[in-house]
């Protein structure tokens, strides 16, 4: 099994300090880290959509390191704090970017995150065309 990081150069501290891999090859797929809604210079805006778009920026970012768009994601796990206040809002956004064949989705309520304000994460998992 060969795995090989993708690393956005934009993104190089995150992998540099957190130890992990923005995303992560493996067999013809592409495991993205939890990218939340904090832009990459450390600012957080209090409007979720704000945070929503800046959390589909950066995935689509590390996507197209990777060679990819986001007709190649298969899964997306999207976590909240404060689902039912920006669920519409995420859904709306989201569709600017996901296309049919939809890929698989959930969405999940938690407590909290690392850093105090943020309100979504986004899980993704892309597999390369063939």
């Amino acid at each position: 099994m060969v795995k090989r990081a993708i690393i956005p150069a934009r993104m190089k501290s995150l992998y540099e300090n957190w130890r992990m891999s923005p995303g992560l090859e493996c067999d013809g797929f592409v495991f993205l880290t939890g990218i939340n809604g904090m832009s990459l210079d450390g600012e957080l805006s209090a409007v979720p959509s704000e945070q929503i778009h800046e959390a589909f920026s950066q995935v689509n970012m590390v996507l197209a390191e990777a060679g990819m768009r986001f007709e190649d994601v298969v899964e997306m796990t999207s976590y909240h704090v404060g689902l039912r206040d920006h669920l519409e809002q995420f859904k709306s956004i989201r569709a600017q970017y996901v296309r049919e064949p939809y890929p698989a989705w959930t969405a999940i309520e938690v407590g909290g995150f690392a850093s105090e304000g943020v309100v979504v994460e986004l899980r993704v998992v892309a597999r390369k065309p063939q």
